[in-house]
């Protein structure tokens, strides 16, 4: 993020003091520092200190400057440890000339330790009178004025150092994130569960319906995944012999990220031999009601929190309700496995929710359910009876074979965590497996792979056992009452920060090092992240041609409806993206998107040749050279020749293209035929299914929003957005 003018200049002074320091012969990082106490342990030992009292007892302190003022011949610093705050009470005949010459080169922000007696000033603050101060880390750039809040949220989670710098109770999330995890592994080992690791990297995708992230190993020259579960390993431990296992650690899904899914997350697995779904209910129970006595304060018996303004209940038995009862519930009518199957899709179709003409009973009951019935759900719910169409590793019921001894574990409307009984059976397994492989076939880039190492283990006998996963993000959410998993982690997943050379010369400058430095520009070529410097105000760009003229050219190429539409469609999307992000050139970036497949339907056997066909066509009806680029770029995938999209125009044309092909195509599928009910969960969906809509292509969706900075679900909603903007009541996607 390029600095403002004001920062740089405080930084440029703040350099100044730090080269002040050294020439008096400080170093200001040094090697060496004392602590002997802290501001907390301070309060509490001198809290009866009488005012204006002064102690004998000589302590060391330090921490970061958060205030500094002068009174003549005293100052008055508070440092902030992690602690607390206590105030340093400098007296120019105490310090003496050398330490109060220190002074002049102080900032806030800097990191002071202080050696001093404790005393208590006349107005009854403790504080430490200190007879030497030593500058252990000066601070180059000035602590924010304000840094708390929904508008800084993205600056906070990318520099998350000074969001805890800033906002103490940021620091007490991840101190009682520290703590849950503690109880987590300490209720685990005390039940009798042994702690293992398992690896990161698989050869095999498995133990989840999930998209993976590919990494190559070199070594044997072949591609493998990153897990994204620890079920199979784990699982194999229960074969041979280690009865009660357990594994806190991190998961990767190459994924979307919104308030509950981070592509890295923090997952706990147990399994336990000769356990069932009730051994892990009661699990769960005493595990969430430890957590909220522990963490929350509750009284046993009594385990009662908030959540986001809903109180949630979790004392007493929990209750245990059927997948099918929830979705009837819903829908207003008892619904089971025997329900016909055509009546499940016209409940579906009734409730806006799409289907695909391959899915069997199950999953339209789980999908009712899913789309319809967990987001009811408050007080802690084992949500159970899943169809083992959708349980690929769970025992079926022996009551119910279409069934599986499975339960999700919902709170507040949100899942926390997946358990079975675990599947046992080696023939059975196998044929689950060959299930996955052919959805794979199909489509389904989240399908597992064939694991014939994990089905040699079951042939060797696995005891019947239970299991379960357990969302740890999400249950740091839960405790410390927050709204996004992004609050929760330390370090969340960012999109790319944009840099400029000339922040990387503001902190190279100066620099003395042992050998030849790499310049500025090796080092902007260097770093991926690098970008040129931001141009000094908006490019005016001229279409030469007006919306109604550019319509009757669209026309005068292009019969089908729906490339006029599709052209009409694209031009109102892309105005609505130039209201928020360059409103100066709305017009052009809408008649960009009315042109931008002018050629199409008469060349649609060239796509190599697309838009260069439209060139000379936009310049003999009097186009700018800025707008026949501007659409020439979006083809760029396809003809390396043609401009690649440099604009952010440009960019969010190579995006939306395809991006409201796709949303019009899933639109036209529901019942109401608009896009105002429509929400980005049914998008990613439809995204994720490559037989659906396969003409879109959903690597130039992917590579769009990457030139765009944004998320792939940032996208989706911005993108559903402008379509509901420019088409309130009315069906304007596609026939």
């Amino acid at each position: 993020m390029a600095e403002n003018a004001t920062t740089t200049d405080e930084r440029s002074m703040r350099r100044a003091r730090r080269q002040a320091l050294i020439d008096a012969g400080v170093n200001p990082y040094p090697i060496a520092s004392e602590v002997t106490a802290h501001a907390a342990e301070l309060d509490e030992k001198y809290a009866e200190l009488a005012d204006g009292a002064d102690t004998e007892d000589v302590v060391s302190v330090a921490g970061r400057i958060r205030a500094l003022r002068k009174q003549g011949k005293v100052a008055f610093i508070v440092l902030e440890d992690v602690s607390g705050s206590i105030q340093l009470f400098c007296r120019h005949d105490v310090l003496g000339d050398e330490g109060w010459a220190l002074l002049a080169n102080l900032d806030l922000g800097d990191i002071l330790g202080a050696t001093g007696t404790v005393m208590r000033t006349r107005r009854g603050q403790l504080s430490v009178s200190p007879t030497s101060l030593t500058v252990l880390s000066k601070s180059l750039r000035p602590l924010p004025e304000k840094f708390h809040g929904l508008t800084d949220r993205e600056v906070r989670y990318r520099q998350r150092y000074v969001d805890l710098i800033m906002n103490p109770e940021v620091r007490d999330v991840f101190r009682k994130r520290s703590q849950i995890v503690s109880l987590i592994r300490r209720y685990m080992e005390a039940d009798g569960y042994m702690e293992v690791e398992t690896p990161m990297m698989h050869a095999i995708l498995g133990g989840a319906n999930a998209k993976p992230f590919v990494t190559h190993f070199n070594a044997l020259d072949r591609d493998f995944y990153l897990r994204i579960a620890t079920e199979l390993p784990l699982k194999r431990l229960i074969v041979g012999g280690l009865e009660r296992v357990f594994e806190i650690g991190r998961n990767f899904r190459n994924e979307g990220m919104d308030l509950t899914h981070n592509p890295e997350f923090t997952s706990m697995e147990a399994y336990c031999a000769y356990s069932d779904l009730e051994g892990m209910k009661r699990l769960s129970e005493g595990l969430f009601k430890m957590i909220a006595r522990e963490v929350c304060g509750c009284e046993e018996g009594h385990e009662v929190i908030t959540y986001q303004g809903q109180q949630i209940d979790m004392s007493g038995t929990w209750a245990s309700r059927p997948l099918s009862e929830i979705a009837s519930e819903c829908v207003g009518e008892e619904l089971t496995m025997d329900t016909p199957i055509e009546h499940l899709r016209e409940l579906c179709e009734k409730n806006g929710i799409e289907v695909q003409p391959n899915w069997g009973v199950g999953k339209l009951l789980f999908e009712l359910y899913d789309e319809l019935g967990e987001k009811t759900i408050v007080n802690p719910t084992f949500v159970c009876d899943y169809p083992e169409e959708v349980s690929p590793l769970s025992k079926r019921k022996a009551e119910d074979p279409r069934l599986t001894d499975r339960f999700e574990l919902v709170i507040a409307g949100h899942e926390y965590a997946n358990a079975f009984s675990e599947l046992n059976d080696p023939v059975d397994q196998a044929g689950r497996f060959a299930e996955q492989v052919a959805a794979k076939g199909m489509g389904d880039d989240e399908a597992m792979g064939y694991d014939y190492d994990y089905v040699r283990a079951l042939e060797y006998g696995m005891p019947p056992a239970g299991g379960i996963g357990y969302g740890i993000d999400r249950m740091v959410m839960l405790f410390c009452d927050q709204p996004a998993i992004r609050d929760v982690l330390l370090f969340p997943a960012m999109k790319p920060e944009t840099i400029t050379k000339a922040d990387i010369e503001a902190q190279v400058a100066g620099a003395v090092t042992d050998n030849a430095a790499a310049s500025v520009d090796a080092i902007a070529e260097d770093s991926e992240k690098v970008a040129a410097a931001a141009a000094e105000g908006p490019v005016a760009l001229v279409a030469g041609i007006d919306r109604d003229a550019a319509l009757a050219l669209l026309a005068e190429h292009n019969h089908e409806e729906f490339h006029l539409e599709h052209g009409e469609t694209v031009g109102g999307v892309m105005r609505q993206f130039a209201l928020e992000l360059d409103p100066e050139n709305a017009d052009f970036w809408e008649v960009v998107g009315i042109l931008h497949d002018l050629d199409w339907e008469e060349h649609a056997d060239d796509p190599v040749g697309h838009t260069v066909y439209a060139a000379d066509l936009l310049r003999a009806a009097g186009a700018s050279e800025e707008l026949v680029r501007a659409i020439q770029s979006h083809n760029s995938m396809n003809n390396p020749e043609l401009p690649a999209p440099e604009l952010p125009m440009e960019k969010v044309l190579f995006d939306v293209d395809e991006l409201t092909g796709l949303i019009g195509a899933a639109v036209i599928m529901r019942p109401s035929k608009s896009v105002m009910d429509f929400e980005v969960k049914s998008l990613k969906k439809k995204f994720k299914d490559k037989r659906f809509a396969a003409g879109c292509n959903r690597d130039v969706i992917r590579q769009g929003a990457e030139l765009c900075g944004w998320e792939l679900d940032e996208l989706f909603s911005r993108t559903i957005d402008a379509m509901k903007a420019i088409a309130a009541d009315r069906d304007t996607f596609g026939k």
